[in-house]
C-alpha cells in the first residue's frame, strides 16, 4: 500500500548522532565559551533590551528665537557717520522650510539699486581694454547682468565690460571682522518638540509640565531646559561663536528619544546633543561658511528701487531620532532562538581543535621536537571517532589489498594500465581493527583444534621463497595465480597477486584456511543470515564459494564501503574455486556491485 508507506515516510522523526569525548581538557574549553557566551547573551538582553519591541520616533519641531542686537553702521551721505541699528527677532531671523531655523549673524548691504546700465564690478572675469574683450548679450553666471558689447570706465584708469543689471552693481569684499551681530551669541531658542510612537500609542514632548521660562539648558545641571543659548550650543560642540559668526555655519541640534515604555521601568525623556554640520576648515573650503542674498523693494520718485543684502549667518538644523521600546513576547522568543546558534561556537573551536592537532605533520617525524605531537594521538582517536572518509562511488573504481603492504591501494579502472599488478594507484589507510568483532566469529574459529604434534603457537606463511610454477603468469609474485578466463578488455581487473613482491603466498596462511575455506565456519555464517536454509550440493557450493569471497574482502579490505569495490587476488580466487567448485567449471569472473 504506497498510501501508508507515504504517511510513514511523514511521521518520523530525525536526530543527529552525538559523539561524546570524555575530556577534561575539551571540557574545560567548552564550558568557558558557554559562560562567555552567555554572560554576553545576557548583558544584551538587559542593556539593549532586546526583549523588547522597537518603535521609531515621528515627530514635529517649532522654534522661537529671541533676542536684540545693537550694531554701528557707517553711512556715508554728504560725510561719513555712524548709525547705531537695533535688531530684533524679526530683522535676523528668516523663515526656512523643515526642522531649521536661521540667525542672522553678518552682512553686506548693497543700497539704492535700481535697473539701468553700469560698468561691473572689476575682477579679472570682467576687466577689458576696448569693446573687443566684450560680448553684446553675453550672460556669465558670474557677472550680475547682460553684457552690452562696450568697455566702459569703472575708476580711475579701470575699465570693465558694461552690462544691463540693477545698478550700481554688487561690490565683491569680505565680510566685516568681527561680525556685526556678535552679540547674537547670547540669543536663545525655545525648541518645542512633539514625539509620537504609533505602534505602542504613545505621545509625549519635551516641555515638562510647571517649566519655568526662565531657564537655560546646561548638560549637567539643568539637562531637560528646552530653552538653549546660542553660544552655548557651540561650546558644547567645541567650537567658538564669535569664529563661525563672520562667514556663517550650520550647526545640528540632535534630540535622542531613547524610550523605556514598560509600566515597571517607565522612563521617556529627550537627550540633547550638539554637532557641527558644515567644513570646519573653512580657509580651505571653495565657498567657505553659510550665506545667501535677498533684496527689500521700494519706490523712490516713482522708480522701482531695491536694497541688496549678503547675509551670513548660522542655520540650525533639528535632527529627531529614537526608539520607543515595549516588552513583546515574540520579540524575546526570536532574540533567544537567534543567539541560541552562539552555542555552537565551542563546538566549532573544539573541532577545529581536534582536526588541526590530529594533521599528518604531527605524526610525522619531520619534526620531532613538535610539543603538539603529544596530544596528537588523542586527537587522532577523537578524530577517527568522529569522522568517517567517504569516497565517490564510480563504477571505475576498484581497491587492491597486498599481503605484504600494510595500505589499500585505490585504482581508477579508466587510468588503469595492462593489470592490477602494477597499478600505482592511491594509497588508503587500513580500516582499525576493531578486535570486539572477534567475539562473533563461530566457536570453531575462536578456539581451533590443535593438529597433533604441532605447538599452540603462531604459524607463519608457508613455502616462503618458492619459485613460480609454470602455468603462473609473468606479473604473479607467489606462484599461486592462474590466468584469468575473462575477455581481454576485462582480464586486467583479475591480473592481481596477493602480493606486490615475491613471497610465500596468503592462501598457505592457517588463517586462511580458517577463515575464509572453513566449510563448518561458512555454513554457520550462511545460516545465521538464513536460520531455515536448505540447499542441494550445487547451490550450496555456490552458496559457500560466494560467502567465501564476501569473508576475504571483509578480512583484507575491513571497511564495508571498500570491500564492495575490492577486487580479489587471483591466487585467493583460484584456491576457493577449487575448495568449492561449480560443475561446469566456468565462472563469471568480477561482477561490479555498482
Amino acid at each position: 500500500m504506497p498510501g501508508c508507506s507515504c504517511w510513514n515516510d511523514v511521521f518520523q522523526y530525525e536526530t543527529n548522532k552525538v559523539t561524546r569525548i570524555q575530556s577534561v581538557n575539551y571540557g574545560t574549553v567548552k564550558w568557558v565559551l558557554h559562560v562567555m557566551v552567555f554572560s554576553y547573551v545576557s548583558f544584551a538582553l538587559v542593556s539593549d533590551k532586546m526583549y523588547q519591541r522597537k518603535e521609531p520616533v515621528i515627530s514635529s519641531v517649532h522654534t522661537k528665537v529671541k533676542g536684540v542686537a545693537e550694531v554701528m553702521e557707517e553711512v556715508v551721505d554728504g560725510m561719513k557717520k555712524s548709525v547705531r541699528k537695533v535688531f530684533d527677532t524679526a530683522d535676523y531671523t528668516l523663515p526656512l522650510q523643515g526642522n531649521s531655523f536661521f540667525v542672522m549673524t553678518n552682512y553686506l548691504i548693497t543700497e539704492g539699486q535700481e535697473q539701468g546700465l553700469c560698468p561691473q564690478f572689476p575682477t579679472p572675469r570682467t576687466l577689458c581694454s576696448s569693446d573687443r574683450g566684450c560680448r553684446k548679450g553675453w550672460m556669465d553666471p558670474q557677472s550680475k547682468g547682460i553684457q552690452t558689447g562696450k568697455c566702459v570706465v569703472y575708476s580711475g584708469t579701470k575699465k570693465t565690460c558694461e552690462v544691463a543689471a540693477w545698478c550700481p552693481t554688487e561690490t565683491v569684499e569680505e565680510a566685516p571682522r568681527p561680525a556685526l551681530l556678535g552679540s547674537a551669541e547670547n540669543f536663545t531658542v525655545l525648541i518645542k518638540n512633539n514625539v509620537d510612537f504609533p505602534g505602542h500609542n504613545y505621545t509625549t514632548r519635551n516641555i515638562l509640565p510647571g517649566l519655568n521660562t526662565s531657564c537655560t539648558f546646561h548638560k549637567m545641571q539643568n539637562p531637560q531646559c528646552p530653552i538653549f543659548r546660542l553660544g552655548d550650543i557651540f561650546r558644547d560642540a567645541g567650537d567658538r561663536f564669535s569664529e563661525v559668526a563672520v562667514k556663517g555655519g550650520i550647526m545640528g541640534i540632535e534630540i535622542n528619544w531613547d524610550c523605556n515604555l514598560d509600566r515597571w521601568s517607565h522612563r521617556c525623556r529627550p537627550k540633547y546633543s550638539f554637532r557641527r554640520l558644515d567644513d570646519k576648515t573653512a580657509n580651505e573650503s571653495l565657498y567657505p561658511g553659510y550665506n545667501f542674498r535677498y533684496a527689500k523693494y521700494y519706490r523712490e520718485n516713482n522708480v522701482e528701487k531695491r536694497t541688496l543684502i549678503k547675509v551670513f549667518g548660522i542655520r540650525f538644523d533639528i535632527l529627531v531620532f529614537g526608539t520607543g521600546g515595549k516588552f513583546d513576547i515574540i520579540s524575546l522568543i526570536v532574540y533567544i532562538g537567534s543567539t541560541l546558534s552562539y552555542f555552537g561556537l565551542a563546538t566549532v573551536f573544539i573541532d577545529f581543535l581536534i582536526n588541526t592537532y590530529s594533521s599528518a605533520i604531527c605524526r610525522s617525524h619531520v619534526y620531532p621536537w613538535c610539543p603538539c605531537c603529544e596530544p596528537c594521538a588523542a586527537n587522532e582517536f577523537y578524530y577517527r571517532k568522529k569522522c568517517e572518509a567517504v569516497v565517490e562511488p564510480k563504477r571505475t573504481l576498484k581497491y587492491v589489498s597486498f599481503v605484504d603492504e600494510p595500505h589499500i591501494r585505490m585504482v581508477d579502472r579508466q587510468l588503469l594500465g595492462k593489470s592490477l599488478q602494477h597499478a600505482k594507484g592511491q594509497e588508503v589507510p587500513r580500516a582499525p581493527v576493531d578486535f570486539a568483532r572477534l567475539s562473533k566469529l563461530p566457536g570453531s574459529l575462536l578456539a581451533p583444534a590443535l593438529a597433533p604434534g604441532r605447538p599452540e603457537e603462531m604459524q607463519p606463511l608457508h613455502g616462503a621463497g618458492s619459485p613460480k610454477s609454470g602455468d603462473s603468469p609473468d606479473w604473479c609474485q607467489c606462484g599461486k595465480c592462474l590466468p584469468s578466463q575473462l575477455p581481454k578488455e576485462s582480464k586486467c581487473l583479475e591480473e592481481v597477486c596477493c602480493r606486490r613482491k615475491q613471497g610465500p603466498c596468503i592462501t598457505t596462511s592457517e588463517l586462511f584456511g580458517a577463515l575464509v575455506l572453513s566449510r563448518h565456519a561458512l555454513r554457520q555464517l550462511l545460516l545465521y543470515e538464513e536460520p531455515l536454509l536448505v540447499l542441494d550440493e550445487e547451490a550450496t557450493n555456490s552458496r559457500l564459494r560466494h560467502c567465501a569471497y564476501r569473508c576475504y574482502t571483509a578480512w583484507r579490505f575491513g571497511s564495508q564501503d571498500v570491500a564492495d569495490f575490492g577486487i580479489l587476488p587471483s591466487c585467493c580466487r583460484w584456491r576457493i574455486r577449487k575448495e568449492f567448485p561449480r560443475s561446469q567449471g566456468q565462472y563469471g569472473g568480477f561482477q561490479c556491485p555498482c
